[in-house]
């Protein structure tokens, strides 16, 4: 039988999972994975689901990847989230010298983490100055390089442009030890991921270690997988990671059912008509988005592996299956979550902390709602 390239990702990952899961009060209570856990996923070879063949990783399918993000978010959604984060950004190997990512990738951990696009880094000999901070770097405290998105300004501070007048940014490359980290983050959901600020103090960084992220021509790799880029991927990514969440919820709602007895009924929740209904109606709403989101990254995949090409039509396509599931789940998580009753309020029950997971979640870029409104656009403009 002919399996996926890097297929068996998800069988360790479901392999795993049952460590994560036991290891997920921990992960809430400190703010950050256990070294147990980041242990299990670098020995697994997770963290380079993305990173290039040439560079020793799987360069996996979008679709192992989803499965993989989808399996770990069952036992833990602050693991799910981190590894993801960080597998994204080992796609920023495909534009580097291979000397380059090799000092990055192949030192353990090996593990590069960024945060959002902010600030400026000033041209000077040899490569850039920057002084800054930037938030957001979900997996920085395991990471052992960092990655930021600045703008670049000549040495007389000019901004520069792009050949279509935009501005040039480029993704800047440092050892962790290079930044101040600030532990900042104080979240109501995937309190685990420690999403925190780092800092840095007119660092230099030269040329060799910085790279033009999701510009086709600046790749190095001619895989499909490269040709996605890091923002859709991130949107299919972290749209599984909710289905993930949903679904271990929703199975935990459906063991509780089977197993309770209502406190003013002999009955147990299993036999309650309107349990029975809502089960199955929830069911049906999480199957659908499933089925929505790997059939537009299957179509997508397809296509672009016949074509080379990444169309603005698949990219619309993206964003509206990954903003929809996330929304879905969210719903999923909410019906699951209601249905426990007061047994959902309790922490050594199964609920309360996906329902802040999921919430937190659905709060990220990925699940925007002007993301409807830019698709929306999009489908109006045909046929002009």
């Amino acid at each position: 039988m002919n399996r996926p390239q890097g297929f068996d990702l998800v069988e360790r990952a479901r392999a795993i999972a049952p460590l994560i899961a036991r290891e997920a009060d921990e992960i809430e209570r400190s703010r950050r994975l256990t070294p147990t856990v980041v242990s299990a996923l670098i020995e697994s070879g997770l963290y380079r689901a993305l990173l290039p063949q040439s560079l020793g990783g799987a360069e996996a399918p979008i679709e192992t990847f989803m499965q993989m993000q989808e399996e770990i978010a069952k036992a833990d959604a602050s693991t799910a989230w981190c590894l993801g984060q960080c597998s994204v950004c080992a796609m920023i190997a495909a534009s580097l010298d291979h000397d380059i990512a090799r000092e990055i990738f192949d030192r353990p951990p090996g593990i590069l983490a960024w945060g959002a696009i902010a600030h400026e880094a000033r041209a000077v000999e040899g490569g850039y100055r920057v002084t800054a901070r930037w938030d957001f770097a979900s997996g920085s405290r395991q990471a052992s390089w960092l990655g930021a998105h600045v703008r670049i300004v000549g040495a007389d501070g000019t901004p520069r442009k792009n050949a279509d007048g935009s501005p040039e940014v480029r993704t800047i490359l440092f050892p962790v030890a290079s930044a101040v980290l600030h532990d900042v983050w104080q979240a109501i959901g995937l309190a685990g991921t420690g999403t925190d600020s780092y800092e840095v103090s007119d660092l230099f960084i030269p040329e060799r270690f910085t790279a033009f992220r999701d510009v086709p021509s600046a790749l190095r790799e001619t895989g499909p997988l490269y040709r996605i880029g890091t923002g859709s991927t991130f949107s299919l990514g972290f749209a599984a990671v909710s289905l993930g969440v949903a679904r271990a919820t929703l199975d935990a709602a459906i063991a509780l059912s089977r197993a309770k007895h209502q406190s003013l009924a002999a009955s147990a929740m299993r036999d309650n008509q309107a349990v029975q209904g809502l089960i199955g109606r929830t069911e049906g709403d999480l199957r659908a988005a499933r089925t929505y989101l790997y059939a537009t990254a299957n179509a997508m995949w397809h296509d672009l592996c016949a074509t080379g090409q990444f169309s603005p039509a698949h990219r619309s396509a993206v964003r509206l299956a990954a903003t929809w599931t996330i929304h879905q789940s969210a719903k999923v998580v909410d019906a699951a979550y209601h249905m426990a009753g007061a047994t959902a309020v309790f922490r050594s029950n199964p609920f309360e902390r996906r329902f802040r997971d999921m919430h937190a979640i659905a709060q990220q870029i990925q699940a925007r709602d002007t993301h409807y409104e830019d698709v929306g656009k999009a489908i109006l403009a045909e046929g002009r």
